[in-house]
């Protein structure tokens, strides 16, 4: 069944659509839901189909919209969440098998706030089981299947959001979200060729998502652009009383005139030796991205600190994440899981001492305080959003030689709580996306953003669509 092709436009090109009444939300509901249940199963990205909430919300929104009621960019247009993320009308899987029959009677702040400004949600999206905390190493780690790329069915979506980025990439959805502890916005971003959003810690409230690193989870949108995100992320942010790690900062998307916000003349730094490990068509492609933004700032290369920061990373996730999912490593759930690696790797996690994590955690400020340091002088790092191309499935993840969490500033970034858009930026490999990752300091969110419109007004790179 072929997707509407308006389910392709961008959220600006259908809010024009939307309300100049060549089509609706009811449309819109109704085309998302036949795409999800055709290309959406086939690519293995559909958890639940939430039709009847999805209609009811469409036809809200429409008669808000033919009334006059607008409440901004976002109204009428369909979405999917994550499916660790709770909702009224699906279960919320967390991607596995333990927990298929899991149900919530509230929604997570995050989908309350999307509901507020108008957005239906049509859909709860595949993950990967436990959304990757128990250090799978099979690319088919969730009840729903290996999350199949939509450039080519062979190959891998990412994790672990590998719904929110298949749907997306697939024109199924405008938009989704995701959520990252260690790559898993801005890996599907990269592999399927759309552009990804992770929030600095603490942006967004995760009350009702599933917890698996208290310290590290962030959630945030995958989109057909950086303006895109932003749109979305302009709903989510702020501070929730449910949430006591949400921060009081105030975030608008576009950033207000007169904000500070600078447009022209930014400077970029790429980090040294950032080619090492990284695919030759990647190379290829990252330095005619620097070509290009020369032209919106200068550049400067950067040596980054050596500090053992994937460590401390991996070290932190498996203790947390032993913690939060204690009972069902005690009581044999986790067995359960799809993947062998998941069966096996959290009893070793269960059993880390206290002094590793205490050890890990006291890495962990030391990079947080350098990498502020260096991202004081700049107004963004530059570098790949991966090593590599979407794997194949029929290979494994090696994580001993895989670059699949964003080199080369993914676990400081993440370790630091920091902000990060991955943008597409070309083909490589197998005529697989690859990606441009621009890495900023904690709530230069708006900087990020102008940023990367700014690049992707003068590139197509994001209007690629993948061929099947």
């Amino acid at each position: 069944m072929a997707v509407d092709p308006l389910l392709g436009l961008s959220i600006g090109e259908l809010c024009v659509k939307l309300r100049s009444g060549e089509t609706s939300p009811t449309a819109l509901a109704r085309a998302a839901i036949e795409a999800l249940d055709s290309r959406g199963r086939e690519l293995n990205a559909v958890a639940t189909i939430m039709a009847e909430r999805a209609m009811r919300s469409a036809e809200k929104a429409e008669a808000e919209l033919a009334s006059g009621h607008d409440r901004g960019p976002l109204h009428g247009i369909p979405w999917g969440a994550k499916d660790l993320l709770a909702a009224v009308g699906a279960p919320t899987t967390w991607g596995a098998a333990p927990f298929r029959d899991q149900v919530f009677d509230f929604d997570a702040t995050v989908v309350r706030r999307l509901e507020a400004a108008g957005a239906v949600l049509v859909a709860k999206l595949a993950m990967v089981e436990l959304a990757g905390g128990m250090g799978y190493e099979e690319l088919d780690a969730a009840w729903t299947g290996p999350g199949r790329n939509p450039w080519d069915l062979d190959s891998w979506a990412g994790g672990s959001s590998s719904g929110s980025g298949a749907a997306v990439a697939a024109r199924l959805l405008p938009f989704a979200i995701g959520s990252e502890t260690f790559g898993s916005i801005v890996t599907p971003a990269s592999y399927c060729g759309i552009s990804g959003l992770r929030p600095t810690y603490g942006r967004v409230s995760r009350y009702g998502a599933m917890a698996l690193s208290w310290t590290l989870d962030k959630l945030g949108p995958l989109a057909r652009s950086a303006d895109d995100c932003g749109l979305v992320l302009d709903a989510i942010a702020g501070p929730d009383e449910n949430d006591p790690t949400s921060v009081q900062r105030t975030f608008h998307h576009p950033a207000p005139k007169g904000s500070g916000q600078r447009r022209h003349g930014f400077r970029f730094a790429v980090p040294a030796g950032w080619r090492d490990g990284t695919e030759p068509q990647i190379v290829d492609n990252i330095e005619e991205s620097l070509d290009t933004l020369r032209g919106i700032g200068t550049i400067e290369e950067v040596a980054l600190p050596d500090m053992p920061s994937s460590q401390a990373a991996r070290i932190i996730i498996a203790a947390e994440g032993a913690s939060a999912f204690e009972n069902i490593i005690e009581d044999g759930r986790v067995l359960q899981l799809r993947a062998p690696s998941c069966r096996v790797k959290p009893h070793v996690y269960a059993a880390l001492p206290a002094r590793d994590y205490l050890r890990a955690m006291r890495v962990r400020r030391q990079v947080s305080v350098e990498y502020d340091r260096i991202m004081a002088e700049y107004d963004a790092i530059v570098g790949p959003t991966t090593g590599d191309v979407s794997p194949l499935l029929t290979k494994g993840l090696d994580r001993s030689t895989r670059s699949t969490t964003s080199a080369p500033i993914g676990a400081p970034g993440n370790l630091a709580g920091l902000p990060a858009i991955a943008v597409p930026n070309g083909l490589g490999d197998r005529g697989m996306p690859t990606s441009l990752q621009f890495t900023g300091r904690a709530w230069t969110e708006s900087r990020l953003l102008a940023i990367a419109m700014e690049y992707q007004a003068t590139t197509e790179h994001h209007r690629a669509v993948p061929a099947g």
